[in-house]
């Protein structure tokens, strides 16, 4: 992940993310790409992860929910991945909106 795309998750994790969940015990991360917490850690969902990013673990019914699905989330100024069956999550989770950033300002022109 680099330092833009960082930022851009980081500030979505400001705003709430699209829910919250709460460690229901500790996680080590066993790669660089998961997120590490501990029991009782407040984490912001900040997107489910599709199956085919978490390298063959999981369940085969293509976007996991709940206990068998994986997300990204944001703990501590972190972000990392993690699984549903590690967390409680608070309530139904939003659904993301996905919009295409523009990279340089729109401009009218002048009336």
């Amino acid at each position: 992940m680099d330092a833009t795309e960082l930022s851009r998750w980081t500030r979505f994790a400001a705003k709430g993310g699209i829910g919250k969940c709460t460690a229901t015990h500790d996680c080590v991360a066993e790669s660089p790409e998961d997120l590490m917490f501990l029991k009782d850690d407040a984490i912001i969902v900040l997107m489910q992860l599709p199956e085919d990013t978490r390298d063959g673990e999981g369940t085969s019914s293509g976007v996991g929910s709940g206990e068998n699905g994986w997300y990204l989330g944001y703990c501590e100024g972190v972000v990392g991945r993690f699984q549903g069956k590690h967390v409680h999550f608070h309530s139904k989770l939003k659904r993301p909106v996905m919009t295409k950033r523009s990279s340089t300002a729109s401009t009218r022109s002048p009336s």
